[in-house]
């Protein structure tokens, strides 16, 4: 009866966890984390059948620090426009983040 003592502390522990382990990114390819840093582009799109390379590109990005504060907007819409691009025909993302610390998440799109 001892651990009846604090019944909804289980419940606030799972509960965290699930968040904190929920908060991964969603794309279909995510290469390996790094404990101490982290690097990489992958596609957002799998469909590459369809993917030519192209000279224009536009970035947007989302920066993180400590996980407290974040700013920025990552939108296709908003790399699109950064990169003067009409018709998007790819898009990739990168991550990079150094010790959890500071992290940056960029969407980059290709096309004309």
């Amino acid at each position: 009866m001892k651990y009846m003592k604090y019944p909804m502390l289980g419940g606030i522990l799972v509960s965290g966890l699930l968040i904190l382990f929920s908060c991964g990114m969603v794309a279909p390819v995510v290469p390996p984390q790094g404990m101490f840093y982290t690097g990489y582009t992958a596609p957002l799109d799998l469909d590459q059948s369809k993917t030519p390379v192209t000279q224009k590109a536009g970035k947007s990005s989302v920066t993180s620090i400590l996980g407290l504060f974040s700013w920025g907007d990552a939108s296709i819409d908003a790399a699109a426009r950064e990169g003067g691009i009409q018709t998007i025909e790819s898009a990739d993302y990168s991550y990079t983040s150094v010790l959890g610390v500071y992290q940056q998440y960029t969407t980059i799109v290709h096309g004309n």
